[in-house]
């Protein structure tokens, strides 16, 4: 079934080729057909302020996929604040190998990713509708976490005092962000750090993009 995106599915497949990724056709479609869904759904739900079938590509496909190489191949991630399900549902399309908890606490945008999951058939991903201070690691699938991702959600202090519990031992959070967040970084809370900073480029988006990955500071060797 063709849908809007279909008319962008050669700028979607030439922006992954740029980001060095190498994805079957199959997953290139999947991904398509999730940005279909996003736009159908967004039209009743207001999911994301984003409207127009080309932004939907590099705001939120290829926004997403920037950071896929600087996350662990497999294990368990959960991402928090999701809202149309970004990234989690396009991280979770594009490695079957990597378990994604989704904790959302608008109840319109967890039943637009629960509905995701099951027209996408993502037997690795689920969703938890709650205010990620109430999930404890125990309640997600395997326990505690190897990474908390995060777009743009509130400030890396908050985002660590709210989800640094779900994190195990070694575990990492990862907080996707726009320009860099000088004065967030020097606000952090103490017993975390950033063990790296990485200006990305999105293809075809025009802004500044950095991922922040946190780590525990002291005992562990990370």
């Amino acid at each position: 079934m063709s849908g809007r995106l279909q008319a962008h599915a050669a700028q979607l497949a030439e922006g992954i080729a740029e980001l060095g990724l190498v994805l079957a056709d199959e997953t290139v479609e999947r991904l398509l057909a999730f940005g279909e869904l996003l736009l159908k759904w967004n039209k009743v739900y207001n999911l994301t302020a984003i409207r127009s079938p080309q932004e939907v590509i590099t705001h939120h496909l290829l926004d997403s996929l920037v950071v896929l190489p600087q996350l662990p191949a497999a294990g368990r991630l959960a991402d928090i604040g999701s809202g149309g399900g970004l990234p989690g549902v396009v991280l979770a399309i594009v490695n079957p190998g990597l378990i994604v908890s989704s904790i959302e606490t608008v109840g319109k945008k967890a039943s637009f990713q629960q509905q995701a999951k099951i027209e996408l058939g993502l037997g690795n991903f689920s969703v938890f509708n709650k205010r990620v201070e109430q999930v404890r690691a125990e309640d997600l699938p395997g326990g505690a976490v190897d990474g908390v991702i995060s777009r743009a959600f509130s400030s890396l202090a908050d985002f660590v005092n709210l989800s640094g519990h779900l994190v195990a031992d070694g575990g990492a959070l990862y907080a996707m962000k726009g320009v860099h967040p000088a004065d967030e970084i020097a606000a952090l809370p103490a017993g975390w750090a950033v063990a790296e900073l990485r200006a990305l480029t999105v293809p075809g988006l025009e802004a500044e993009r950095h991922l922040l990955v946190l780590r525990r500071t002291g005992g562990g060797t990370g």
